[in-house]
């Protein structure tokens, strides 16, 4: 399993259709991590000042219709997705919790309709 994360309002803009998120256009890939650790790290590191409902997609890396590359130099943390992300690889949405002065944390995305 590898994680993408994005925002609630960009993941619910296309119901149905593959996910392109910004990266895959300006540099040619999606941008996911290995494990939920990793994936928190980049939520400190990037995401704690972003406003909004943040989503945390557990991908099936095998179900993935493009093509999967780690980035070099980083011992495999961080998959590059080359193409949209087909929906049914998605086997699990976390809501991404963020605190101002702890860490983040994962729980199971509760939408709502």
């Amino acid at each position: 399993m590898i994680f993408h994360l994005v925002p609630l309002a960009d993941w619910s803009a296309a119901p149905g259709l593959p996910y392109a998120p910004p990266s895959l256009a300006a540099e040619g890939f999606v941008h996911c991590s290995a494990d939920r650790p990793t994936a928190l790290a980049v939520v400190a590191a990037h995401y704690r000042q972003v406003p909004g409902t943040l989503l945390a997609l557990e991908l099936d890396e095998a179900a993935l219709t493009a093509e999967v590359r780690r980035q070099e130099g980083t011992d495999g943390r961080y998959p590059h997705v080359f193409g949209p992300l087909n929906r049914d690889a998605v086997v699990r949405v976390w809501e991404v919790v963020r605190v101002p002065d702890g860490p983040a944390e994962l729980v199971p995305w509760q939408p709502v309709e």
